[in-house]
Formats: structure tokens, C-alpha cells, sequence
């Protein structure tokens, strides 16, 4: 009966495994490069993503589905804090354009709570996008002296004996 809403709700599943990988990988570059309040907003998102996923379970367990643990999309390998930036608000915007369609379709499924479920996700993508453009701009305002604040400020954290998060 929500051979449908299983679906959608697994479609999810992969595309939010993918971002997870995707911002981790973002995350550990930033890290590496010092630019540690980029480093923690790609980790603080890939872990949100991953409770998406539990959520997302969660409801295929109850509707009696199978649960598919399948990433929708290899990682990119970009190294270019804007270009990561670029990926990771054109990722949220797809997620919510794809959020919003499958609650339609699952309402038209007589499944109000997958529905449901899909529009909560809808709100934590955008919320999720806003963040990603607002350091797109910051980016496009202060350009590579952005990157270096941070770079410095990890470096005067740790000359004070203070370690990162």
C-alpha cells in the first residue's frame, strides 16, 4: 500500500547518505587548511543530515520497507573552499525542490505522516542553504582575507594552548 512513499522515502535515504559523505570530506579539507569555522559547519550539517537518515529509517521500518543504504552520488573531490560552498547550497536547493514534490506525492498517497516527515526535512535544507550562502557571500565580500581569519585565528587558539572543537 506505500510501495511509493518506500520509495521516496529511500530516495532520500541516498541522497542525504551523499551529502553526508560530501560534507565530510568538505569538513576534512577545511580542517586540514585551517579554516576551521567551515570545517565545523560542513561537520555540524553532515551529522544533521545523518539524524535525516535515522528519521527517513525509521518511518520505511514502520511502513514495513526495507531500508536502503545506498549513496545516490559519489563524492566530489573539490578542494576550493567557494566551489564547496557552490556544491553544498546547489545540494540543499535540490534536496528541498525534491523534498517538496514528494510530500505532494505521498499526500496524493494518502500518507499524511511521510508527507509530514518531508516537509520538516524541507525547512532543515533551506535552513541549511541560507547558511551555505551566507559564507558564499562572505566569500564574494572579504575573498581569500575570509579564509586567512580563520587560518590565523587557529593559529593564535593554538599558540594560547586552546585546541580546536
Amino acid at each position: 500500500m506505500h510501495e511509493k512513499s518506500i520509495e521516496l522515502l529511500n530516495k532520500a535515504v541516498a541522497d542525504e547518505l551523499s551529502a553526508v559523505h560530501q560534507y565530510m570530506y568538505f569538513h576534512f579539507h577545511c580542517d586540514d587548511q585551517g579554516y576551521d569555522l567551515l570545517a565545523g559547519l560542513f561537520k555540524k550539517t553532515a551529522i544533521e543530515e545523518m539524524l535525516h537518515i535515522e528519521r527517513l529509517a525509521e518511518r520505511i521500518l514502520f511502513l514495513k520497507g526495507e531500508v536502503e543504504m545506498k549513496a545516490s552520488e559519489e563524492v566530489q573531490k573539490i578542494h576550493e573552499v567557494e566551489e564547496m560552498l557552490k556544491l553544498a547550497a546547489k545540494m540543499e536547493t535540490d534536496s528541498a525542490r525534491s523534498y517538496n514534490l514528494w510530500a505532494n506525492e505521498c499526500s496524493a498517497n494518502a500518507d499524511s505522516v511521510s508527507k509530514k516527515l518531508f516537509e520538516d526535512l524541507v525547512v532543515d535544507e533551506e535552513r541549511h542553504f541560507d547558511q551555505y550562502d551566507t559564507e558564499l557571500d562572505n566569500m564574494a565580500r572579504f575573498g581569500d582575507r575570509y579564509l586567512a581569519l580563520q587560518s590565523i585565528e587557529r593559529s593564535k587558539n593554538r599558540a594560547m594552548g586552546q585546541s580546536p572543537e
